[in-house]
């Protein structure tokens, strides 16, 4: 029997399902539905029918979820120093798939856990730290959250000296994990083991908090959060497999309605002679989001972002209309361009969300004189040598033109100092597959790749093409 596996998104809006054939690395049929969010099984289910496969098919077929509903995965990340532990445990909590909703430094005031109460995030991700070195910071912060007025499960991921300290300032009630410090040394990152302690307690707790428990007897469970997956996806494509060559270092840019996300996959490093890099080391796999740069529900703060003044000269505009266009757009958010002046603002929204996410994720160069001369200082990831931009979301996927929108994250006249993809090639995910794929990577890497490869769209100099091509 040929081996079949369904891989689900479970999206706040629509739950998107494909069935795959492993042995030939090939997508046999795809569905989606839109999300139930009071009982995520009904629309599962209407999704699931859409495959066209039989009830045998569906009971053999290995099924597996990822899940970005009812918020996703919602985390406050906590650290000593802004720049140093605390910027390493959102770096962490964001490469884990989670939704960071505010970081904190230092020591926490009696404000900060009225504000973190408020917040009633998922997960609470405590560092501080490197290990041997400074305790009194998170033991004082372990303290003030075990006073929070509902327990919240905390990651512990600080120094190791007194991890087991802290976590026993927890009352009973509150769930705590103890992970492997993000940050050991000074200038030595280590966030990938907290990452996977905070995959396990989504799983474990999440998704019955969530009511996302009620799919389980559709689903053999869900996995990890959908931006985690494509994020592994990503480092699939990067890596390749024992017999698939990977891509090397790359690029995904997720525009959505509320947020867009980017992923980089590569080490970052100076790729010009003399620069000296400042600051925490980046992580390979990273992952930056942008609450106020989504194409729908955060349109009005896009508009804010960009200017309305950008909008309206791009589209010949009065800045009335532009405005009146946005509040429809926020108001309505699954409203689709009717004609091609509405396409075309999708696409000018696009492209400023991807020129914007894309500068805020990349490193940049700055002059620094001293007595020896000028040096150039490094601060972020130098992606200048990266050669594949992938571009996945609604508006993308939906428009005629969608490298009008990808163009956004390659290089700027205007801002030269950016590190910026140089000369990439461009490639959309038209059959929103990347993260079907990182999920199916886990147990089938090969005929993840091979999917990825034949489904990916790619861009250039006005040529299209797959990726296998």
């Amino acid at each position: 029997m040929r081996q079949t596996s369904v891989l689900v998104d479970i999206g706040s809006t629509f739950t998107k399902v494909t069935a795959v054939d492993i042995d030939e690395g090939r997508i046999l049929a795809r569905a989606s539905a839109p999300t139930t969010i009071e009982d995520v099984s009904i629309g599962l289910r209407t999704a699931l029918q859409g495959l066209g496969l039989t009830e045998e098919q569906l009971r053999q077929a290995r099924k597996l979820a990822c899940s970005s509903a009812a918020g996703g995965l919602r985390m406050v990340a906590i650290g000593l120093v802004q720049d140093l532990t605390a910027k390493a445990a959102k770096l962490a909590a964001l490469g884990a798939g989670a939704r960071v909703l505010n970081t904190y430094s230092f020591q926490l005031t009696e404000s900060d856990r009225e504000e973190i109460a408020a917040l009633r995030p998922d997960i609470i991700l405590l560092a501080g730290g490197t290990d041997g070195g400074n305790s009194t910071n998170i033991l004082h912060n372990a303290r003030v959250l075990a006073s929070l007025p509902d327990p919240v499960p905390v990651v512990i991921a600080g120094n190791r000296s007194v991890s087991a300290e802290a976590a026993a300032c927890f009352p009973q009630g509150f769930d705590t994990y103890i992970a492997p410090n993000v940050m050991p040394q000074i200038g030595k990152l280590q966030v990938d083991p907290a990452r996977e302690v905070i995959r396990k307690v989504f799983m474990e707790k999440i998704i019955q908090a969530k009511g996302l428990d009620r799919a389980s007897r559709l689903i053999d469970g869900i996995f990890m959060p959908t931006p985690a997956a494509v994020l592994r996806a990503g480092q699939l494509l990067s890596e390749g497999t024992p017999t698939r060559r990977g891509w090397g270092d790359l690029l995904i840019v997720d525009v959505g309605g509320a947020t867009t996300d980017v992923h980089s996959l590569g080490e970052g490093l100076p790729t010009r002679a003399g620069v000296v890099v400042r600051g925490l080391p980046e992580p390979f796999a990273k992952r930056t989001v942008e609450g106020d740069l989504g194409v729908r529900v955060s349109v009005l703060s896009l508009l804010e972002a960009v200017s309305v003044q950008a909008v309206a000269q791009e589209m010949d505009w009065t800045e009335e209309a532009v405005r009146r266009r946005a509040e429809l757009l926020h108001g309505q958010p699954e409203l689709l361009p009717e004609d091609e002046e509405e396409a075309r603002f999708d696409r000018v929204l696009a492209r400023l969300a991807v020129l914007h996410a894309v500068s805020r994720h990349v490193g940049r160069l700055s002059e620094l004189y001293t007595p020896a001369g000028l040096l150039w200082m490094q601060e972020g990831k130098d992606l200048s040598n990266v050669t594949t931009v992938i571009g996945t979301g609604g508006v993308l996927v939906k428009s005629t033109e969608p490298l009008t929108a990808l163009s956004g994250a390659g290089r700027q006249a205007e801002a030269p100092l950016e590190l910026r993809p140089e000369n990439p090639q461009f490639f959309l995910d038209g059959d929103y597959i990347l993260a079907a794929m990182g999920l199916l990577a886990q147990e089938a890497p090969e005929a993840a790749y091979d999917i990825l490869t034949n489904s990916l769209k790619s861009y250039t100099l006005g040529k299209e093409g797959t990726a296998g091509e």
